[in-house]
C-alpha cells in the first residue's frame, strides 16, 4: 500500500504544509493546480521537489474557491467541471513536462472529492474531462463499499481507478468519512497508528459504532500540515514498510 498526501498549497505570502519534509516519506503526490491553492512558482517547486525524491504526481484540482481552499461545493454545470478539470489537469501536466515529469493520476479536492464520491453526474463530468484529454490518467477515489461500481462505470471511459484509504478519518458505518463537524472525525496519533495496522494487516478499518469495514485500497491517505502530522508519517512509512 504506498502513502499519499496533499502538497503545493501554499501561495504568494501564504505557507500552508511542510512540504519539503514530508516529500522523503510518502510515494504519491497530489499537487494543487491553482484553484484552491497553489500557484504557478508553488507549483514548479513541488513538482521539482517530487522528482527530487521520486515520488509520483497526481493532479489535484478543486472547484473554483481559493477562498474557501476548495472546501465548498459548487452548484458547476456538466459542461463547467468537464472544463475546469481539463483546465487544471493541463497546467499541471504542461509544467511537469517542461521538468521531465509525467503525471500519472487525478485527485480531485475538497469539496469536488466529496461530490466526486456521492454525485454520478459530478462523477461522470470528471471522466469524461479525463476521457477526453490527450493520454491516459489514472483517477484516484475513496475506497468504499461501492468502490467495485466506481471501478466499472470508470473503466467503461476507459479509466483505471486507484483507491485509497484515510490514516487519520474515522469512518462512519456505511463506508464513507464522519463529517468533520462530529465528534471523533479526526484520529488522535495512538488511533491513527492503530487504523493503519489494521488496514495493513486485515484491509479493514473499525467505524465510528465499531463495525469492521472491509477496504480494498491501493494507496493510504496522509496529512503532514505541522510537525507532528510529518512524524506521524514517517511512523506509518515505518509501520506499512
Amino acid at each position: 500500500m504506498k502513502l499519499n498526501c496533499d502538497l503545493g498549497e501554499s501561495f504568494g505570502n501564504w505557507t500552508i504544509g511542510l512540504d519539503k519534509d514530508v516529500m522523503p516519506h510518502i510515494d504519491q503526490a497530489n499537487i494543487a493546480c491553482g484553484f484552491h491553492a497553489g500557484d504557478p512558482l508553488v507549483m514548479q517547486k513541488t513538482l521539482e521537489l517530487a522528482k527530487k525524491h521520486n515520488v509520483s504526481v497526481g493532479a489535484h484540482p478543486s472547484y473554483p474557491d481559493l477562498v474557501g481552499f476548495g472546501r465548498r461545493s459548487m452548484n458547476c454545470s456538466a459542461e463547467e467541471i468537464i472544463a475546469l478539470v481539463t483546465y487544471q489537469i493541463a497546467a499541471i501536466d504542461g509544467v511537469a513536462k517542461s521538468l521531465g515529469i509525467e503525471i500519472e493520476y487525478v485527485k480531485p479536492h475538497g469539496a469536488l472529492y466529496n461530490d466526486i464520491m456521492a454525485k454520478e453526474a459530478v462523477r461522470t463530468a470528471i471522466l469524461k474531462a479525463m476521457s477526453r484529454y490527450y493520454r491516459p490518467l489514472k483517477l484516484m477515489l475513496q475506497a468504499t463499499p461501492s468502490i467495485e461500481n466506481h471501478k466499472a462505470q470508470a473503466k467503461a471511459y476507459g479509466i483505471e481507478v486507484l483507491s485509497e484509504a484515510f490514516a487519520d478519518r474515522c469512518y462512519d458505518d456505511d463506508g464513507n468519512l464522519l463529517a468533520r463537524t462530529q465528534d471523533g472525525a479526526v484520529h488522535s496519533k495512538e488511533k491513527m497508528l492503530a487504523q493503519v495496522k489494521q488496514l495493513k494487516e486485515q484491509g479493514s478499518v473499525t467505524s465510528i459504532s465499531g463495525n469492521i469495514l472491509h477496504l480494498n485500497a491501493d494507496s493510504l491517505c496522509v496529512h503532514g500540515d505541522n510537525a507532528a502530522g510529518v512524524q506521524t508519517i514517517a511512523a506509518i512509512r515505518d509501520l506499512i514498510g
